[in-house]
């Protein structure tokens, strides 16, 4: 089970020590879309969603998400996260959320990107399955992520 660093030599898993790294800044940040009727859509942008604002309460709840990682990924660390940014673009036929997540610490984000798009998809999904219970989340996905031992690294396409 060599090379895998949330398995120790007996294949257990485990928390990888981050004690001895150097901190530097690191960012991350990742993309997803949820697709769904154009009524669907439509409310969502005009803001006519019975529930409420839609994109606003999306936004809470991904940062919030990107906040609570370690409670939700096992073996993820617990991190003193100095930004989170969530955008989300209605158009016709859906949303796009990105979420950018950054700290100074000894550890990457991109987990806590990925979960912050997850959880604003999730719950775009949530306040508006009254007008379309087929709508379809896909395409999360690591866009970037700056700092730390192995480097930056951006998505090709």
């Amino acid at each position: 089970m060599t090379g895998l660093t949330h398995l120790d030599e007996t294949g257990a898993a485990r928390m990888v020590d981050v004690g001895g790294k150097v901190e530097t800044r690191r960012e991350a940040t990742a993309t997803g879309r949820i697709d769904m009727s154009r009524e669907a859509a439509t409310s969502i942008a005009q803001g006519m969603v019975k529930k409420g604002d839609v994109l606003a309460t999306a936004r809470i709840a991904g940062i919030m998400a990107a906040k609570r990682t370690s409670d939700l990924i096992p073996l993820c660390h617990p991190l003193a996260i100095s930004k989170v940014s969530v955008d989300l673009v209605p158009d016709a036929t859906g949303v796009t959320a990105t979420a950018t997540v950054a700290l100074n610490g000894r550890t990457g984000v991109e987990m806590e990107a990925l979960t912050a798009v997850s959880a604003a998809l999730l719950t775009v999904y949530d306040m508006a399955k009254a007008l379309d219970k087929a709508m379809t989340i896909g395409g999360i996905r690591l866009l970037a992520k700056t700092g730390g031992k192995s480097g930056d690294w951006t998505a090709a396409g």
